[in-house]
């Protein structure tokens, strides 16, 4: 088990160089010296994953059914050798809308540490030129030459606040464990996108599978109904038996446009994932019916391969790092800040002898430069409260990260649940099944000859209905439970690997609004795998 080590870099580096130079060093060229010199402080704590109550080995490790060999589920979903599922997740990979506002925002995340990045150098750049027409009042003691006059002037002003206590190599931190958290929220929204998929097709195939039941109950019911009638005619029944079918056969009839309002639905949503309007399923849905066929085993691993594979854990402990960098930023606050301050130009008038042109001669330079500081000493309660709400932002994600965990081993240990105890549940219900498709064989013959009343006929086909339903819902219930797992597990986000946030299309309007450089590459600078972590401080990328 990982701990949490949160030391004061401060304390801990120390400062490189004094904050107090001599007056000697007050001379232009150690100016810059002095601003190389200084930045060698780090205030706040220095991230380290906190630690987090991970099993050994799941509930079930010791069953049949359970591989604890260690995998990366990268396409997990072909397990179930069915082409038409994984045609459908590669449509959703392209299309689905959620994700590519996903990778919308990690384009937006990584534009937001460039800005941060470009904090850390001279922050005010500024060149400017005027020339301009003036007149003063020729009442005025001082007019003895001309009222009016043409002045010119060009010039250049440079600030740049030195990062003495770590606040911009702070911001550039968190900046950078959000655009990493960014990253693996996308990997999780496509987790979460591919888990949906698969779910909703298992449940348009369960739904199949149960109207097909219904169906099949229908055509049976509607014989023993005619058998009834025909009894009923020959005054071998009563009018009771005749009643008694037909009430059975509405009930099962009801079931179907229930049913059909189900599959409606669920094709709705698949289709929402797909990114298409309702409707357009019926070439991607078109082949066998059946219920996906489940492996026998399941692929789990260790539980604390869930600390790397899981993208939401990821998140959790990059937004967390990202925290803990705001804490330092707030903390510089406290202290002074050291500035270097600087302008740079030359100006002339037509004044008397002057000239414009002599704009640009030795005599009309004008130049300066030295520090400058700020300390807010006034605001020290503002400041350390803001301090004391960083902090406690931080603590609330350290919780958020170990809660992350432990829902993520809960969310494994119940899809293996699931699929190791819908597996026993289809054995038994198949023997059920059997046997109720017997009664009903038996039932029907003895109530030809005679031997059996019609309440004996009804009884069995209604068990056998219920029992082909419950069936065909466990046999669903195996598929999902299997789909819980590997999405519980983490798989999935890795078929991102090499390919672009965001689609072709969407990159080509976005540059022909803005110039986004190489970022909209999906190897671009900047764009790590989501287990990287760059340092913290980077040449920016114009």
């Amino acid at each position: 088990m990982r701990q949490l080590v949160t030391n004061s870099s401060f304390g801990k580096r120390g400062c490189r160089g004094s904050l107090l130079p001599n007056r000697q060093w007050l001379r232009t060229p150690w100016l810059i010296v002095l601003a190389l010199f200084v930045q060698g402080c780090l205030l706040g704590p220095d991230f380290q994953t906190p630690p987090a109550s991970v099993a050994d080995t799941w509930l079930e490790q010791g069953n049949k059914a359970v591989d604890s060999t260690a995998a990366e589920h990268r396409d997990w979903w072909t397990v179930f050798n069915d082409p038409r599922l994984t045609r459908l997740i590669q449509l959703a990979y392209q299309q689905n809308l959620t994700l590519q506002t996903a990778g919308a925002r990690v384009l937006e995340a990584r534009a937001r540490l460039g800005i941060a990045i470009g904090e850390f150098y001279p922050q005010q750049q500024q060149l400017g030129a005027s020339l301009t027409y003036n007149r003063i009042p020729v009442s005025l003691p001082y007019n003895v030459i001309t009222s009016t006059y043409w002045a010119d002037q060009l010039g250049a002003q440079v600030a740049w606040e030195l990062d003495i206590w770590g606040k911009l190599r702070r911001a550039i931190e968190s900046a950078d464990g959000s655009f990493l958290a960014s990253v693996a929220n996308y990997d999780d929204v496509l987790v979460t996108l591919v888990g949906d998929v698969a779910t909703a097709y298992v449940q348009i195939r369960t739904i199949e599978t149960q109207i097909a039941i219904a169906q099949d109950n229908v055509e049976r019911q509607r014989a023993a109904l005619k058998i009834a009638q025909a009894k009923f005619q020959y005054g071998t029944a009563t009018k009771r038996d005749v009643y008694q079918a037909e009430n059975v056969l509405g009930a099962t009839e009801a079931t179907i446009p229930k049913l059909n309002m189900q599959l409606a639905q669920a094709k709705n949503a698949l289709s929402v994932l797909l990114g298409m309007p309702p409707g357009q399923l019926d070439d991607l849905l078109a082949g066998s019916a059946d219920i996906p066929t489940a492996p026998a085993q399941v692929i789990v691993g260790i539980p604390a391969d869930l600390l790397r594979r899981r993208p939401d854990v990821r998140r959790a402990e990059l937004q967390a790092a990202a925290q803990s960098a705001q804490i330092g930023f707030a903390k510089a606050d406290l202290f002074p800040t050291l500035s270097l301050l600087g302008t740079i130009g030359i100006s002339a008038t037509d004044i008397g002898s002057s000239n414009l042109g002599k704009a640009f001669t030795a005599g009309n330079l004008h130049y300066n430069v030295g520090p400058a500081v700020q300390w807010n000493i006034l605001n020290y309660g503002q400041i350390t409260n803001n301090v004391r709400v960083q902090d406690a932002k931080f603590q609330e994600l350290l919780i958020d990260y170990q809660n992350t965990v432990l829902k993520a081993q809960k969310e494994v240990e119940d899809g293996i649940a699931t699929f190791i105890y819908s597996r026993d549940q289809v054995e038994f219900l198949q023997q059920s099944v059997d046997a109720a498709e017997g009664a009903v064989k038996i039932a029907l013959l003895q109530y030809k000859e005679g031997s059996a009343d019609f309440t004996t006929v009804l009884t069995a086909e209604q068990n056998l209905y219920q029992a082909q339903n419950n069936l065909a819902l466990a046999t669903g219930s195996i598929a999902l439970g299997l789909i819980t797992t590997y999405r519980a597990l983490g798989g999935g986000w890795q078929m991102h690997e090499g390919h672009d946030f965001i689609p072709a299309e969407t990159q080509r309007e976005m540059s022909k609004r803005t110039n986004w450089g190489p970022l909209l590459r999906p190897n671009a600078p900047g764009l790590p795998s989501p287990q990287d972590r760059p340092p913290p401080v980077r040449r920016p990328e114009w």
